[in-house]
């Protein structure tokens, strides 16, 4: 049976991806969490076959230098990532197998793939927004998803996010910028992940959106793509190719 090594294995996701790794066929390899050393780190990732990462960002490049030694393909689900951390995703993607994705459930690659279609038909004139709830302990914003689902519809259009993103309205922003694709993050309660995206037209809407009622989806999902993953060559890969959406 393929064997997973839990990086972050202390943490909620961490706990609940060892609750399911046995219900789906796996081991595990062993976990490891914060400020475990380099040693233990290296030794995990020799005896693990794939290595799935629901950690920290300041945590990514030592893991991934740890992957890249071993030869070990990886899954990293942790969110609020740079630009340097996707650097980094990207460098060992050329030696390894590594899957990077803000979402690992089912229905939220799917909601993706209807996202970017929506977006490749819709014109410009339907003004998109992406409204996401999380639980009040969450530390990043917007989410993952939700940057997730802001790539889908920026795809969709052929644009560049980094163009079309706006997540700041305070105080007197003016008229909405036609093109444009809104982010707002709402924080409260133990919301395990609600994400509505918004398509506004002249005197219609068309509403598209996933809510996540416990965390055992995201596990179930995040195990599924490592025993998926294990034993690929070196590249990138995604959720899409995973589940076949």
């Amino acid at each position: 049976m393929t064997a997973i090594g839990i990086l972050g294995s202390a943490g909620k996701m961490g706990q609940a991806i060892a609750a399911a790794v046995p219900d789906l066929g796996g081991t595990i390899a062993g976990g490891i969490d914060a400020g475990a050393d380099r040693a233990a780190l290296a030794a995990l990732a020799e005896r693990a076959d794939v290595l799935v990462d629901f950690s920290s960002p300041s945590a990514l490049a030592a893991n991934l230098a740890a992957a890249r030694t071993a030869g070990t393909p990886i899954l990293i689900g942790t969110t609020g990532l740079s630009a340097a951390h996707h650097a980094f995703v990207k460098e060992a993607a050329s030696e390894i197998a590594v899957l990077q994705t803000g979402n690992v459930s089912l229905g939220v690659t799917l909601l993706a793939k209807l996202v970017r279609e929506a977006a490749g038909r819709l014109g410009s004139d339907w003004d998109i927004e992406i409204v996401e709830m999380h639980h009040r302990h969450k530390v990043d914003a917007p989410s993952g998803t939700a940057l997730l689902l802001a790539e889908a519809a920026a795809a969709g259009r052929g644009i560049a996010l980094s163009d079309a993103k706006v997540t700041d309205r305070a105080g007197l922003t003016g008229a909405r910028s036609e093109g444009t694709i809104g982010m707002a993050s709402l924080r409260g309660g133990s919301v395990a992940g609600d994400h509505m995206v918004v398509f506004a037209g002249e005197g219609e809407r068309v509403e598209i959106g996933h809510r996540a009622e416990n965390r055992a989806i995201f596990a179930r999902g995040a195990v599924t793509a490592a025993l998926w993953l294990a034993g690929k060559p070196a590249g990138s890969y995604t959720m899409a190719e995973v589940l076949g959406v």
